[in-house]
């Protein structure tokens, strides 16, 4: 049996029973969190956009979109509900590098008003997706950023998303493994589009493919059903001589949604730039008159797309390390109103950005598990300050995010599209997600259109 055939046996296999109670936990969490921030993410223009456009393809209303008054077809609800639970890049981190959330819940969801999905069900598919995406990474053996050919979500979101719609639709074995052969086609990214609107559109994009590949394998569509062995497949193909294909063989309990587990993100941007907010928020109290600051040094690791000294737009100030250590520093706080062309363009945010040098060092790990980030002020009268940052609140072996906290960041991202009763009961039924109904589960989406 090849390695193919074998992983998808173990797929199929992984029903809701097999979870562990902390994987449970975990997804139930994620639920609640993508919900949230998918709601406030269609605030941003480049989702208005896109709900414009596919709002005018008048497709059949299946499948509810997010924070939106329209339905559409469920191929296209789960392309623009990824794109917003991605657009404010608040959605949790993985390691290897990976939006696996976003790729996968809108698939599952998607499909939620055209089949019967009950609480055990969108648990269970949103583990088995989250799981492959972690273990193709691991297989790749990158794990420092830049390493991958593609942006991640793009490179392994459409087979996760494959294997969670597989789960909801009851794909056999075989039709599993021709599923991902299929959604092995739909993958690649470009990096050069991070920082702009397209990248909302990766996680997207890839929930879409991989819902699609799965309905088409229901219907005896076809593909190479090796997508890990074939010569010139997707393994070689996207990682090269690199890839230990055996490791997806590792697919199951305990499960990477709780070991490694998840960042959980309390700040809207690229999660290196974490590092450099929370350097940025140590000083806040320190400096009293940030115009007195003469220069300011910022060691990092080697990562050229975060190296943005004078981003014009709030969406690139999302990925500049430069412009977040400056709004910890200056604001004492990163929230989803930060990231506006307005607040980059305020004369005391370009007066600090004019004194920020970076030095990238080839001697700091660029991966976000061990990277750290260290920052030097000096001052107009000679004093210096330092300030070094070796994970952001809740990176993978520190304590998680307690519960009140994470509930203050859901409930800013639901306040700013919905009532507050209406936020309420989106978080009372995503907190007991598994024990939601079918209808409950049709009830929370309801609740997630203004």
């Amino acid at each position: 049996m090849g390695v193919t055939a074998e992983l998808c046996d173990k797929i199929v296999a992984t029903t809701y029973d097999s979870l562990t109670p902390e994987a449970i936990g975990a997804a139930r969490r994620l639920v609640l969190d993508g919900i949230a921030i998918a709601i406030a993410g269609t605030e941003e223009e480049a989702i208005q956009i896109l709900a414009a456009h596919y709002e005018s393809f008048g497709a059949r209303g299946d499948s509810t979109v997010i924070g939106f008054p329209f339905r559409t077809a469920p191929t296209l609800a789960a392309a623009l509900n990824g794109a917003s639970m991605h657009v404010l890049d608040f959605e949790p981190m993985w390691t290897p590098s990976n939006h696996a959330l976003s790729t996968t819940l809108p698939a599952i969801l998607a499909l939620a008003e055209i089949r019967d999905i009950d609480g055990k069900d969108l648990i269970a598919a949103l583990v088995k997706g989250i799981e492959l995406q972690g273990w193709i990474r691991h297989a790749g053996r990158v794990y420092e950023q830049g390493g991958v050919k593609f942006h991640p979500p793009g490179l392994v979101g459409p087979m996760g998303s494959a294997v969670a719609a597989g789960h909801v639709l009851g794909l056999n074995a075989e039709q599993m493994a021709h599923a991902l052969g299929i959604a092995s086609s739909r993958c690649g990214t470009m990096h050069a589009n991070i920082g702009t609107m397209t990248k909302s559109t990766h996680c997207g994009h890839a929930a879409m493919h991989g819902l699609e590949s799965a309905l088409l394998a229901t219907k005896g569509f076809t593909a190479n059903p090796e997508p890990f062995e074939a010569f010139n497949g997707y393994a070689r193909q996207m990682f090269g001589d690199t890839f230990e294909a055996r490791d997806l063989l590792n697919y199951g309990a305990p499960f990477r949604i709780v070991q490694p587990g998840y960042a959980m993100k309390m700040f809207p941007s690229q999660f290196g730039t974490h590092f450099a907010i929370t350097a940025g928020l140590n000083l806040h109290s320190q400096i009293s008159d940030p115009s007195a600051i003469r220069s300011v040094m910022l060691n990092t690791p080697v990562m050229q797309y975060v190296n943005r000294p004078n981003p014009d737009t709030g969406l690139a100030g999302k990925f500049s390390l430069q412009y977040t250590f400056a709004s910890g520093l200056l604001r004492g706080g990163v929230k989803i109103d930060t990231f506006t062309d307005e607040m980059v363009a305020l004369p005391d945010m370009q007066a600090l950005l004019g004194k920020i040098t970076m030095n990238m060092s080839p001697d700091i790990p660029a991966r976000f598990d061990k990277m750290w980030i260290e920052a030097t002020v000096t001052m107009n009268d000679g004093g210096v300050l330092h300030s070094r940052c070796d994970g952001p609140p809740g990176i993978w072996g520190s304590p998680p995010i307690g519960e009140d906290d994470h509930l203050g960041k859901i409930r800013d991202c639901l306040s700013r599209r919905l009532p507050l009763d209406r936020a309420e009961r989106v978080i009372a039924l995503a907190r007991r997600a598994e024990t939601l109904s079918v209808a409950e589960v049709r009830a929370l989406l309801k609740e997630s259109v203004p």
